[in-house]
């Protein structure tokens, strides 16, 4: 399943602030309650409402790729993101794909739940540069 949103904002912009694990609680607002780095430099340590987990980021400005890995107790998820120029906004795209651990009812409610994040990014990025550096 593929989630896209459309951001009124240059596709750079858009990219550095996905790309930053530490804004991530600010626009996954379901999934990420806080985020911190550790001590392996491609790995960072989240909370989340299902406790915690851990999420790997493997950014390429250059192709606008954002794909990441989500890991905890009970699913590992590989993520496919992509960030791609629309004139001079930006298309946002994300790719779940079930995880074997998780039943149909389980997966939809869970992606759904990606709408309220993507409209929270989409506010955030569209607000203004101020909010997108903050």
């Amino acid at each position: 399943m593929t989630k896209t949103i459309g951001i009124d904002r240059p596709c750079e912009e858009v990219f550095a602030f996905l790309a930053d694990p530490a804004n991530w609680p600010k626009w996954a607002v379901v999934n990420v309650r806080s985020i911190e780095p550790s001590d392996d430099p491609d790995w960072w340590h989240m909370s989340t409402p299902l406790g915690p987990a851990r999420l790997g980021l493997r950014p390429n400005a250059e192709f606008g790729i954002l794909d990441h890995d989500y890991v905890d107790d009970t699913a590992s998820w590989r993520v496919p993101a992509r960030v791609v120029p629309n004139g001079d906004g930006t298309e946002f795209m994300i790719t779940f794909h079930q995880p074997p651990s998780l039943g149909d009812s389980v997966f939809k409610e869970q992606t759904d739940l990606v709408d309220t994040e993507l409209a929270t990014l989409k506010k955030i990025l569209e607000s203004g540069p101020a909010e997108v550096t903050a």
